[in-house]
């Protein structure tokens, strides 16, 4: 007998590239027995996940590894973040917490309820969260151990007006926000990113939304692995809030494959 495949996927690039395409919140998907814990009836639910997903983002990430002269990695979510959120803190240092979307969201991008204040996180923190994180820690071990540093790019997207749960909200919305941190974005990992999507339109800094993902392992640990979220207004590339994609996503995907290439070398 053998084990269910894992929801995510670390897929394959060059063997000499560094650079991961983190993709965490494109998936739809929510397993049945996960849905019986949310609230909301179907259509609130499908409502829901048009405004809290980062949709056609792991095609973005796709198109850009093939447009790609050294193909990067790509780590994958295959789940909705409305299962386990893979990027938020598993305790009280998520702010997040705060409008009820900690690791395990109990509150909808409306502030509404989407689960029971008093469910228990744990068994979701368990089956879902602490696999990938593991995962996604061994994902960026590999690369270290291969070519001797990291490039993790986390690709989101956002909307063009501000929704309730924003906590930072009030900010410039560019077309392109880019995450920081500041131990593990270099200048010149900045630098590369600003030139890149400078076709696509202005690029702003941590606004609306700030910082970028690295596995807890190596958070403030290790410089050999620098991080930048990428963070694009999705009227740049899409129909708001859970439409097709348009144009603008092989403009979009040109970019990216541009600041891959940039940080590769």
């Amino acid at each position: 007998m053998t084990s269910a495949a894992p929801p995510f996927a670390f897929l394959p690039g060059a063997p000499g590239s560094p650079v991961i395409l983190h993709v965490p919140h494109s998936a739809r998907e929510i397993p049945a027995d996960v849905r019986a814990g949310i609230v909301l009836d179907d259509g609130a639910l499908e409502r829901e996940l048009d405004h809290i997903t980062d949709a056609h983002t792991a095609q973005i990430a796709a198109e850009a590894a093939k447009r790609s002269a050294v193909a990067p990695w790509r780590f994958v979510n295959g789940l909705s973040r409305l299962v386990v959120d893979p990027e938020r803190f598993p305790d009280e240092r998520e702010e997040m917490r705060a409008v009820g979307m900690g690791a395990v969201y109990t509150r909808t991008t409306h502030r509404e309820e989407l689960r029971r204040a008093d469910a228990d996180p744990e068994p979701l923190v368990e089956r879902y969260f602490r696999p990938y994180a593991r995962a996604m820690t061994d994902a960026v071990t590999e690369r270290l151990a291969a070519v001797g540093r990291a490039v993790i790019i986390d690709v989101h997207s956002y909307p063009t007006e501000r929704l309730p749960y924003e906590l930072h909200g009030e900010g410039p919305r560019p077309p392109v926000c880019l995450g920081t941190d500041s131990f593990h974005t270099p200048p010149e990992l900045l630098a590369a990113a600003r030139k890149a999507f400078a076709e696509v339109g202005e690029t702003g800094l941590d606004s609306p939304f700030a910082g970028t993902y690295v596995p807890l392992e190596y958070h403030e640990a290790d410089p050999r692995v620098s991080a930048l979220m990428v963070e694009i207004r999705r009227d740049t590339y899409m129909t708001e809030p859970g439409g097709p994609a348009g144009a603008g996503l092989d403009r979009l995907a040109s970019a990216l494959a541009t600041l891959v290439d940039a940080v590769s070398g």
